[in-house]
């Protein structure tokens, strides 16, 4: 049986048919679009897994929510155009008329995905994002006035990190690594040291996440010399606790706790940055970034430093809480509390299936509780 990128992306993400059809009518639902019944949609993916039908529209779209992967990543074929020429005329039609207004829409828009990303999770928003991506980045292609295309870039930077994390959280490391490619050379374009350092620095944990650990340190060393003394406290900070996960990923446990010990020591009275509106280091979110940090080293220490700062997350920050609570169930197993493990995991999965954090999903599949069992639900 041939294997179509459609069944290849279902099993890395080990979603079962059931539950993909039960997804897509759910997102169907949520648009208000008009599909076939579960038990026709059953036939159906079976066909389009097979490679015996071509997926059509809506159900290409509904895929890409689904799954949060591309039209290339899930096999289908890009959009058509159906007349080049006049395409490129209206394109470069449009990048002349880009003012310092069309600048902040764009701005507000991504700032408005940042917003419900940190609610909801990226299975809404993922494909939003992208769209808005290729419009930012065809008016620049296609000649914005000199002036505007510093600020144009900066939110094409924005727009691709946040694009990032979104596709790191839904697993596609494929995507996510390609969207941080973009937005360095955006922020190049942008001629700003702070956007490329943070670029930088958040690809780093692509590589975490492969494995990659030498080289994320190596990235993260990159990022923090990138942004040197020319950049504003708070992302001096941000940079030291992300070099302080790399070194603890890496197994550096002295190093690791002394990138914390200096991120504390940079952050700012105040940290709160409007020119930084993607950080956030404020409350409980270096805290629960360390506790993470002893977490992966294996420390006893994690669990108190994690219950510390769960109560003093803001509700809107449910990536990161269940985050917190696969680092509680790591923590506690670690220490042979299978029954507290195994009510973090719990409570974990139950939030992460909620906005499909898949990444969140895959640790907890690798949790191994005292006793032996592994892969809780």
């Amino acid at each position: 049986m041939a294997t179509t990128r459609l069944r290849a992306v279902r099993h890395q993400l080990g979603y079962s048919a059931d539950a993909v059809i039960k997804l897509v009518l759910s997102r169907a639902s949520a648009l208000g679009l008009a599909v076939m019944t579960a038990t026709s949609l059953k036939t159906k993916l079976s066909r389009w897994e097979n490679g015996h039908e071509a997926v059509s529209e809506p159900y290409q779209r509904l895929f890409r929510d689904v799954y949060g992967r591309t039209n290339e990543e899930l096999g289908f074929p890009p959009e058509l155009i159906d007349d080049e020429a006049e395409e490129l005329r209206n394109r470069l039609i449009v990048a002349r008329r880009v003012d310092a207004e069309t600048v902040e829409v764009f701005r507000r828009q991504v700032n408005d995905v940042r917003h419900r990303d940190r609610r909801f999770g990226g299975v809404t928003l993922l494909d939003q994002l992208r769209s808005s991506i290729r419009e930012v980045e065809t008016t620049l292609r296609h000649g914005a006035a000199q002036g505007l295309r510093e600020a144009l870039a900066g939110v094409l930077t924005e727009a691709s990190t946040l694009a990032g994390w979104e596709s790191l959280d839904r697993n596609a490391v494929g995507q996510a690594w390609n969207h941080y490619e973009r937005a360095r050379a955006a922020a190049r374009e942008a001629d700003s040291p702070a956007l490329l350092a943070h670029a930088t620095a958040e690809q780093a944990f692509v590589l975490i996440d492969l494995g990659e650990t030498g080289r994320a340190v190596e990235q993260l060393t990159e990022a923090r010399t990138l942004a040197g003394r020319a950049v504003p406290p708070l992302l001096n900070a941000w940079l030291a606790a992300a070099h302080g996960e790399g070194l603890a990923a890496a197994g550096r446990r002295a190093e690791a706790l002394r990138a914390f010990d200096a991120a504390r020591a940079l952050l700012p009275s105040d940290p709160v940055d409007p020119a930084l509106p993607f950080l956030f280091l404020a409350g409980a979110h270096l805290d629960r970034w360390r506790g993470h940090a002893l977490a992966r080293l294996g420390e006893p220490d994690a669990i108190t430093h994690l219950h510390e700062a769960l109560p003093r997350l803001p509700v809107e920050f449910i990536r990161a809480r269940t985050g917190m609570l696969v680092d509680l169930a790591f923590a506690y197993a670690a220490v042979g509390d299978r029954d507290a493990a195994l009510d973090h995991s719990r409570q974990a999965r139950r939030l992460g299936s909620q906005i499909k954090s898949d990444r969140q999903l895959r640790r907890l599949g690798r949790l191994v509780l005292p006793g032996g069992f592994r892969g809780v639900v």
